[in-house]
């Protein structure tokens, strides 16, 4: 899976994308291409700038439709193959879930982030250089670069090879009618900390992991899951 980044700030990016899991399935495994624009390469302008005032007046400065056209067309000129998706993040659009990071890593296997800074971008570069403008919650940020950044962790998770271990994705919280995923535990099977009221002034001295899952018996298990997931 092919990512591409346009942005005014790639270093907020590339950080993330080089570690962890993301990290490892571009660097390692290589079942990521993930590459970031700064759309500031792409500019006539001699000093680089890339935003100006809105026709109309208001307050703030719009990033202008040239540079990132430019920066667009030498994307797409240099993948003409692929089966591209570009998403336009805005405050306001249709809201991203885990249904939509499915069928983006399904359906396509090139999408293309335009991440917004400043008041917004030029309105031309939604209505003819996007397919698709999409918000990840009712708030507004200062840029699409947080955006971009989850929808492709969560894209990322369903493309072959990213995740060690397959059976990660088998019991999503979101996809089987609930929002929450059971508790899980590991060692020690008892805690017993120095001040157990440190947060919680009604917790028991003593922090157990609960008997059943240490039981062995794992339709117990699963039920108990079950019960602790809804």
């Amino acid at each position: 899976m092919k990512f591409d980044i346009l942005t005014l700030f790639p270093e907020t990016i590339t950080s993330y994308i080089n570690t962890g899991v993301i990290g490892r399935a571009q660097n390692t495994k290589q079942v990521l291409s993930i590459n970031v624009h700064n759309i500031r390469d792409y500019t006539t302008n001699p000093h680089k700038k890339v935003d100006d005032t809105p026709f109309g007046g208001g307050a703030g400065m719009i990033v202008q439709l040239d540079p990132v056209y430019r920066t667009l067309m030498k994307i797409l000129k240099d993948n003409p193959d692929t089966k591209k998706h570009i998403i336009f993040f805005k405050a306001g659009a249709s809201l991203f879930n885990q249904s939509k990071a499915i069928s983006y890593a399904q359906d396509f296997n090139h999408i293309i982030f335009i991440c917004g800074r400043y008041e917004g971008i030029d309105h031309r570069v939604e209505q003819y250089l996007s397919n698709e403008s999409l918000s990840i919650g009712p708030y507004v940020l200062t840029g699409g670069e947080l955006p971009a950044l989850i929808v492709l962790d969560a894209v990322s998770r369903y493309v072959p090879e990213v995740l060690g271990n397959k059976e990660s994705i088998k019991e999503e919280s979101w996809l089987n009618g609930t929002t929450n995923e059971y508790p899980q535990y590991s060692r020690p099977r008892s805690f017993q900390p120095e001040d157990p009221h440190i947060v919680d002034a009604t917790a028991p001295n003593q922090w157990d992991v609960p008997e059943v899952l240490l039981s062995g018996d794992h339709a117990a298990i699963q039920k108990w899951r079950n019960e602790h997931s809804s």
